[in-house]
């Protein structure tokens, strides 16, 4: 019995070279498809080759980098403002660092105060970008760390006031320490971000003495009311007192002033008089006691006058004058 001898079949598209252009074509198309990548608006790309960060960034737009995962390029938004929400959450938030769990965020909410007290404190802290290449490279997870160094830093500053600052009167100057502190330690440990914004959102005592210190709260309220009311008053009473003390002086200077002058002109009158009684003294006390009585009796009513010659009084009976009137 003959052996056939073993004969390998070979495709005609093999022999042909049709995979090998197919292979060909393949490879062109992934390689284009892997070469073209787009940089959305508000963003920045930064590529690495072999690993290696490009000094050049990317703007926004249609690029086209080496293909076959020769250059990988990461996008990041660094004109959009971005927010991290401490001992709440917003319904909706995508921010993976937020704590999702209520316990999570009463934990991060609940602080002491410098006066051992205790108060629930809730912040917003807004950033950006503003180095792509640290925030990639630099530290293994930028915005975790950023969420460790502002609950520290907010605890630090809550720590060194009273509850009353922290709750009531003090909540811009917390604001503007907390920014200062947290900007020199982003810039510290090179996080790529800087920091906008840091606001206070609800500030409260802890629920089980909510009430207790509302009801403080109420009545601080009502003694400033009561002080804002009496000074109010008591300055309204100074005025008018002011008012009437002024009118007082006035009319007693104005009466001084009267008095003096008619003074003087009664010393200019006195003084001509005794000048023409210097002159005539008889003529000027006839003159005088003329003046006088004829001021004098139109004040005395009715007047019957006799004179020395009048014996009886019979002939008296007779007049008729009239209320007021002289006889003779």
């Amino acid at each position: 019995m003959s052996q056939q001898p073993f004969e390998i079949k070979i495709p005609d598209l093999i022999r042909n070279g049709v995979i090998f252009w197919v292979l060909i074509v393949v490879v062109v198309i992934f390689g284009l498809i892997t070469s073209i990548y787009t940089v959305e608006a508000e963003s920045e790309g930064v590529i690495l080759r072999f690993g290696k960060a490009q000094p050049d960034k990317v703007k926004p737009g249609l690029h086209f980098k080496l293909p076959f995962g020769i250059d990988e390029v990461y996008v990041l938004p660094v004109e959009r403002q971005l927010k991290q929400e401490y001992g709440f959450a917003t319904e909706g938030g995508t921010n993976s660092n937020q704590f999702s769990e209520r316990r999570g965020r009463d934990r991060e909410k609940s602080m002491v105060t410098g006066d051992l007290n205790a108060a629930e404190v809730e912040w917003i802290v807004q950033y950006r970008i503003d180095d792509p290449k640290q925030y990639l490279f630099q530290v293994l997870d930028p915005e975790g760390t950023l969420r460790y160094i502002s609950e520290s830093v907010m605890r630090t500053i809550v720590g060194d006031r009273t509850v009353d600052e922290v709750i009531t009167v003090g909540r811009q100057k917390i604001e503007e320490d907390a920014m200062k502190m947290m900007k020199d330690l982003v810039a510290k440990y090179e996080l790529g971000i800087g920091v906008d914004q840091i606001q206070l959102k609800n500030v409260n005592p802890p629920l089980p003495v909510q009430a207790s210190f509302n009801e403080v709260n109420q009545a601080e309220q009502e003694k400033a009311r009561m002080i804002n009311e009496a000074q109010g008053q008591y300055n309204k009473e100074v005025y008018v007192a002011e008012g009437v003390k002024d009118q007082n002086i006035e009319a007693a200077e104005g009466y001084a002033l009267k008095r003096v002058n008619e003074a003087e002109g009664d010393v200019a009158r006195f003084k001509a008089v005794l000048k023409e009684f210097e002159k005539a003294p008889e003529i000027t006390k006839t003159r005088l006691y003329l003046e006088a009585m004829s001021e004098v009796v139109p004040q005395m009513g009715k007047k019957i006058i006799l004179d020395e010659d009048a014996s009886q009084v019979l002939p008296l009976l007779q007049m008729q004058t009239d209320k007021g009137g002289v006889g003779r």
